[in-house]
């Protein structure tokens, strides 16, 4: 027996009203949350098992923050601290996705924090880090392989 809210005009103190198991059917939306959460669940262990997801911007932020003073034009060189994130950073490079995704986190950094082009091309030299695709404000990151 489930008991519903209930309040009862003619019998003002009288809060719940039984209603019997077999009259109560949960709303069809519960039906479909139950099964949305069933497949985003079943999505989520694929990709745990299966799928690499693609380096986060969140990692390549963390990685690359110590670069920017160089990047903006505002020091002389890259710092120990911004080759050591690079370094890190190129270490979690696992697929051609991984690169496309740090390419597209860059460019977008790139463009919200004034970075100068010509001094982000320089930075894989400077910090003596392989890169194989040209690190750029410009790169067609859905080119690189």
């Amino acid at each position: 027996m489930l008991l519903i809210p209930y309040l009862n005009p003619s019998s003002p103190f009288q809060f719940h009203q039984p209603i019997p198991s077999s009259e109560f059917h949960p709303p069809a939306t519960m039906k479909s949350l139950f099964f949305s959460m069933l497949f985003l669940l079943s999505f989520l262990f694929f990709l745990a098992n299966n799928g690499e997801a693609a380096v986060p911007c969140t990692t390549v932020d963390a990685n690359a923050a110590a670069c920017l003073g160089f990047a903006t034009g505002m020091a002389a060189k890259p710092s120990d601290a911004c080759c050591n994130g690079l370094r890190q950073l190129a270490q979690t490079v696992k697929s051609v996705d991984d690169k496309k995704a740090i390419c597209r986190c860059l460019k977008v950094g790139a463009k919200s924090l004034g970075i100068q082009d010509r001094f982000l091309s320089m930075i894989p030299q400077a910090c003596n880090i392989k890169v194989d695709f040209p690190v750029s404000v410009n790169t067609n990151c859905e080119t690189i392989h």
